[in-house]
């Protein structure tokens, strides 16, 4: 039995058949086929603007969570900035249903942190959300802190995560033990899907990654990413790239 809680993701025929308009028109998007998701971590990578946020974004929508991110229990918006994308996107489900789930998004991770300040500042009878959180305010926290403190806290386990470029505020020391955090989660039956430009995450063991081109999504080894061959040449001889790059 295939046991995970998502299989994979595509674009409905009927709705997306002949676009060429935005979001249409973007490599991520325009050749997405058929996307088979890992049972564990599944990784897109690829170039700025390939479509891969736009993508995980109609992914998170499709599945209920927020389009700014959080649990599929936060329901706020402070533009509406999200594509119509959700509504052309069929994601396969498995039998099993995750108990938990978070969309984070790097770029508007502010905003849940906002959320939650205002949900805790109404009276209500149960503990107040940040609680969940590690019970310290994010905003009180810096950026790679609070990052840090969501997959601590708030990621229970049993669960579908989605991440967008989630390394854009952790130092490496702390890309190398969200590595580890992830493994905590996967053991406790999680599956991960993120977007990312770390070649430190994308290192995890026996992960899928999807590697964005001009026609869409290929599935490569970790050598074989542009992210690790750009990133060793340079670590190399840092030296001989700068001068090719500056004289």
């Amino acid at each position: 039995m295939d046991t995970r809680y998502l299989i994979d993701m595509r674009l409905k025929a009927d709705k997306a058949e002949g676009r060429s308009d935005y979001p249409y028109s973007l490599p991520a998007v325009r050749h997405l086929g058929r996307l088979e998701f890992s049972p564990t971590v599944t990784f897109l990578v690829g170039e700025n603007g390939s479509g891969k946020s736009t993508l995980m974004e109609a992914l998170a929508v499709t599945l209920g969570f927020n389009p700014e991110g959080g649990t599929r229990n936060f329901n706020f918006g402070t533009w509406a900035s999200h594509s119509e994308l959700h509504q052309a996107l069929r994601v396969g489900k498995g039998v099993r249903r995750a108990r938990d789930g978070f969309f984070l998004r790097a770029e508007s991770f502010f905003n849940v942190a906002t959320e939650i300040e205002r949900m805790d500042a109404e009276p209500a009878p149960a503990p107040p959300v940040i609680d969940s959180y590690g019970g310290l305010s994010l905003h009180e926290q810096s950026h790679g802190e609070s990052f840090f403190a969501l997959m601590m806290n708030r990621f229970g386990g049993k669960g579908v995560y989605l991440l967008d470029e989630p390394e854009a505020a952790l130092s490496p020391q702390r890309q190398l033990a969200m590595l580890a955090r992830i493994h905590d989660l996967v053991k406790d039956d999680s599956q991960f899907v993120i977007a990312t430009h770390s070649p430190i995450l994308m290192a995890y063991p026996g992960a899928w990654i999807y590697q964005c081109g001009p026609q869409g999504f290929e599935r490569v080894d970790y050598d074989d990413t542009e992210h690790v061959r750009v990133t060793r040449g340079f670590l190399a001889n840092p030296a001989r790239t700068l001068r090719t790059l500056l004289d």
